[in-house]
């Protein structure tokens, strides 16, 4: 078993690295959380942590924060679905990893624990479902986020020998911290609107709190060079629906859209994106709704212990935070 003791979390302020932050400090961990303003940091105040203040875009102020820090859980990341431009994303999520794994080398950081996506692998079937040995499918490979994330994972795999790297990658993930808001923004749409219209496909759903231990063994038993999915409960966005409305108890009506209207609204979003309209609705953004990307966990399971809850503690957990933070 590796042992480490100050770690080193990017993304402090995000859904996954606040829970990643919680759970380190619950195991003892000393935690130096990176973000870009602290007041933005959600999570508890602790003896054990420390926030530093940086861009991850910025060389100088990364070889700051990892120094003395024995492993970097580096979960940051531009995720948000109306950039025009894919440099946008460029720069934070594949430069960002290139800046970030140069000052870790520099300081003799021992292990980085990089989070990419599920969507890096091809999703499969309820039957025959995705895993690390699937290559990427369309239409994943072109959606901006999702190219750049297995960018970066590309280049991490050329400099596996000068520094010990595990890369997990969670699915769509659910629970309480997401203050910006980031997945949880199906569960606003659930708890806040009468009618909720439901796209077609379907996603792996998983508990953050599971991810966020997840990556913590990944950073104690991973084999370096490996990747991980962590992933659990794959449904239909109807099903997701259907078990947020009796979680939350709001009699949400689910209207299913066929898929003919969710690529016709792609083709009107790329429209606007031309006239430079930021806007999420795009053809590659729509077809990611319209297939059923599953994935396997056993991987996880066997190789890291990871031990997945019911979608039904993340959903209720994300339904208290949101009614408790942001009415």
């Amino acid at each position: 078993m590796r042992k480490y003791s100050k770690i080193l979390v990017t993304g402090a302020n995000g859904l996954l690295g606040t829970n990643t932050i919680i759970e380190l400090l619950n195991q003892g961990f000393m935690v130096r959380g990176f973000l870009r303003n602290r007041d933005n940091f959600v999570g508890p105040t602790h003896q054990n942590l420390e926030l530093f203040e940086g861009d991850i875009t910025k060389v100088n102020h990364l070889n700051e924060a990892v120094r003395d820090i024995d492993c970097v859980i580096h979960t940051a990341a531009i995720t948000r679905q109306h950039i025009l431009d894919y440099k946008d994303y460029y720069k934070v999520n594949v430069e960002g990893v290139e800046n970030l794994v140069l000052a870790s080398i520099k300081n003799k950081v021992k292990r980085i624990v990089y989070v990419s996506t599920a969507a890096q692998f091809g999703y499969g079937t309820l039957k025959d479902l995705g895993n690390e040995s699937i290559d990427i499918k369309q239409p994943f490979k072109k959606q901006f986020y999702v190219k750049s994330k297995k960018e970066a994972y590309d280049f991490l795999q050329t400099i596996k020998n000068e520094i010990e790297v595990v890369t997990v990658n969670p699915s769509f993930m659910i629970g309480a911290y997401d203050s910006k808001p980031s997945s949880g923004k199906i569960v606003l749409m659930g708890i806040r609107n009468r009618l909720v219209f439901c796209p077609p496909g379907g996603k792996n759903f998983v508990c953050v709190q599971d991810v966020s231990r997840g990556a913590i063994n990944a950073m104690i038993h991973g084999n370096s060079g490996e990747s991980y999915l962590l992933a659990n409960e794959n449904l239909s966005f109807e099903q997701f629906f259907k078990r947020l409305r009796k979680l939350s108890k709001n009699n949400m009506i689910i209207i299913k859209i066929p898929k003919l209207i969710m690529i016709s609204l792609g083709y009107f979003g790329d429209f606007l994106r031309y006239l430079k309209i930021p806007i999420q609705l795009s053809t590659a953004n729509i077809r990611l709704l319209c297939v059923n990307g599953f994935y396997s966990n056993n991987k996880a399971k066997n190789e890291l212990g990871v031990h997945f809850s019911p979608i039904e503690n993340g959903i209720l957990d994300a339904v208290h935070w949101f009614s408790k933070h942001r009415s």
